[in-house]
Parts: structure tokens; sequence; C-alpha cells
């Protein structure tokens, strides 16, 4: 599994061009995707950061030269509802992937597998309220992504008990602020993780 961080600290970037972590690039702080590193697209719905639609589509335009590296852009989502969120993203998915990228659905609380478009969708990108995240819901939608073959991506994850969880998912990666704070201390505790 890849985990997705801020390049914080030259050290990470050194394990981000190695190939060790991934990074995870939002346009409302300014991460421009490393040349040659894996990357994440996400649209910064999650607390304040949305920079709008508009600003959103041209963000994704200003790097799209580098959208073969990138793992998946987020559809804007609503934090907590699944409803709300599949009304959002849907009429998003088409711009996104004219654009060059893999797209991501992010599940927010209370979406179910029959809920989601599959043939429309790259990513799952588990999301939502914690309690959510770590309940059965999430689990069998995780399952039947990887069932139908997709990749499975979770967010929030800051802790050694909450990689293995993902790990246990199925993801293919993970982001997190993990990184942002202590970054170089924060490394190797991460690494201890992945072993």
């Amino acid at each position: 599994m890849l985990y997705l961080g801020n390049a914080s600290s030259p050290r990470i970037r050194e394990a981000m061009a190695a190939g060790e972590l991934g990074q995870m690039c939002t346009p409302a702080e300014g991460r421009t995707p490393l040349p040659g590193v894996t990357w994440a697209a996400d649209n910064g719905c999650f607390g304040r950061g949305y920079p709008g639609d508009g600003r959103w589509l041209r963000w994704l335009d200003r790097h799209a030269d580098a959208a073969e590296r990138c793992l998946f852009a987020t559809a804007p989502d609503v934090v907590g509802d699944a409803a709300a969120t599949l009304a959002r993203s849907t009429p998003w998915f088409e711009p996104i992937r004219e654009r060059g990228y893999r797209v991501a659905l992010v599940a927010q609380d209370g979406l179910t597998a029959a809920d989601v478009p599959w043939s429309a969708v790259d990513v799952l990108f588990v999301g939502g309220s914690t309690e959510w995240k770590l309940g059965d819901q999430a689990v069998r939608l995780a399952a039947e992504t990887v069932d139908r073959g997709l990749t499975v991506h979770m967010g929030r994850v800051n802790s050694g008990r909450r990689w293995r969880y993902a790990t246990g998912l199925g993801c293919d990666s993970a982001d997190g602020t993990f990184l942002a704070f202590a970054p170089d201390a924060n490394l190797a505790r991460l690494r201890a993780w992945m072993v």
C-alpha cells in the first residue's frame, strides 16, 4: 500500500522520489506534483480547502501533463452525506476523465454498493466520518470495489492501527496529515507501519 503525504521535508521528498511514498496535492495548499512522483489530486472538500468549481477544473488543467502519474482525482463531495455526494459528484466524472485523470468517488456516510455508479468510477476513496469508515458498510464497499478490480483509497490514515485497518480492507493507497507534523521523526514511524 502506498502512503500519500505532503513534501514537508527533504527526507520526505527523497522518499517520494524513490517511490517509497506518494504525494497528495490539493489546490488550496498550493502543492504542485513533484517531478516523477506518483501523486493524487484531492479537491479539498474535507475542511475548508475546496477552491470552487472553476478553480478546481483550472487546477486539474494546469497539472494535466502529470495526469499519467496521478492515481486519481476526487470528484467534489459533501462530507458525511452519501446522497448529496452522489448528486454533486456525478456531473464531475466526465470532466475529470476528459482531462486524463482517473475518477475517484469519495464514499461518504450511508453509501452502499447499490448506489455506486461502478462503470463511471476508477477509485473508491473511503472518506466519511470515522465511525462510518470503520463500520460494516465501508468494509462491504471496499470488498465490492476490490471484487470489481477497482482501486480503494482511504483518507485520514494517521496511525499504525489505521494503516493496518486500511491494509486489511484491501486499500491500494492511503493518505493523512501524519507526515505534516515532525515529518522526519514520523517518517521513521510510518516506515515501521509498512513492514
